[in-house]
């Protein structure tokens, strides 16, 4: 097998408990691996050297992405894949890589995550990104000392679209596998970099999206409301990616404090501008918490056949519960049982997805 050209970059600290996994998966595929840490006081260095002689020291400085810059310099080649250590390559099609690359030489490229939420010998919980991750370094660099983007070196706009092609690569992330006291040291470290930001660039919606995720994730939902609330006053284009992302937060986040009817306001709002799985689904949710049982059964079933359904993760599991549901409560049981096999079928794909 052929290296492709690309240097994956890694940066690192006090990882032992996940590396080794990490570099495993890499290394199947030949490609160049570059780690930088940033004072691990483990074996994380130890460990990273038995897969590669391209480990190097970088003083921490409460910033990712200048973390993530200095690992691309000391890279061999220019196309950098980066990758965090608590995330394994899953699956990669390196010709179909190889012929891409040829195809978008100036593209950034955009993988799949699949977010591991809970995993147990009965139960997998995890949700689907699609993550802008494959760069020139010549052309594009990363900005933002925490949750950082990708940018042109040579753009004005920070936050403008990117040119941007499909990687065949599947990532598991399993940053989200963590206790409840774990989560919660994470997100503190996290929203002290947010503030900070909030501080310098108070027009930024983006930051106090990224701050709404994190209080979304410890269950501090009051607080949560208020930054995304924040954040879509700031900046409410749909066409942006994040945008429909902070709208599906901001709704089940609704949701979770008990503000139905705030939930299904802004999913109905942006209904006419909003056309992923995701969103449809969320829509659907606040349409069956309202009572409006039928019309929701109707975006269920749509999400499930929407191009990027896949997307959904332990999504589409819930779509196909509530046409279950629905249809039992319909008296239609032949429908509810048609469904109850596509459950049990899609449930079955996704445990051997994340074995």
């Amino acid at each position: 097998m052929t290296a492709l050209p690309i240097s994956v970059c890694i940066i690192a600290k006090n990882e032992e408990r996940n590396i080794e996994q990490c570099l495993k998966s890499i290394s199947r595929y030949g490609l160049e691996i570059v780690v930088a840490d940033t004072g691990s006081t483990d074996h994380t260095k130890e460990i990273a050297k038995r897969y590669t002689d391209k480990v190097f020291d970088f003083a921490w400085c409460d910033d990712f992405s200048k973390a993530r810059n200095f690992c691309a310099d000391k890279a061999s080649n220019n196309r950098i894949l980066a990758i965090d250590c608590d995330e394994k390559i899953q699956d990669l099609d390196t010709k179909q890589l190889a012929e891409r690359m040829k195809q978008f030489p100036h593209f950034v490229g955009k993988i799949t995550i699949k977010n591991i939420k809970k995993m147990s010998e009965d139960d997998i919980d995890y949700h689907t990104d699609e993550v802008v991750r494959l760069y020139n370094r010549r052309e594009y660099e990363f900005f933002g000392p925490i949750h950082e983007q990708l940018k042109r070196i040579s753009g004005s706009d920070a936050l403008e679209p990117l040119p941007c092609f499909d990687v065949p690569i599947e990532l598991l992330h399993y940053g989200y596998a963590l206790s409840r006291e774990e989560m919660a040291v994470k997100q503190q470290r996290n929203l002290e970099l947010l503030y900070r930001m909030a501080e310098s660039e108070p027009k930024n919606a983006y930051v106090h999206f990224q701050i709404g995720q994190s209080y979304a994730i410890t269950g501090d939902y009051a607080e949560a409301v208020k930054a995304y609330e924040k954040a879509l006053s700031l900046d409410g284009n749909a066409k942006k990616p994040y945008v429909q992302f902070l709208l599906v937060s901001l709704a089940k986040t609704y949701q979770n404090a008990g503000y139905s009817e705030k939930a299904l306001s802004l999913m109905e709002r942006y209904a006419p501008r909003c056309n992923t799985a995701k969103f449809t689904e969320a829509h659907a949710g606040a349409l069956w918490d309202s009572g409006q049982h039928l019309k929701a059964m109707v975006l269920y079933l749509k999400a499930t056949l929407m191009p990027d359904a896949d997307t959904l993760g332990e999504g589409l599991l819930r779509c196909y519960a509530h046409l279950i549901q629905g249809y039992y409560d319909a008296g239609d049981a032949k429908m509810a049982e048609m469904f109850q096999i596509k459950f049990a079928q899609c449930k079955e794909a996704q445990e051997k997805q994340l074995l």
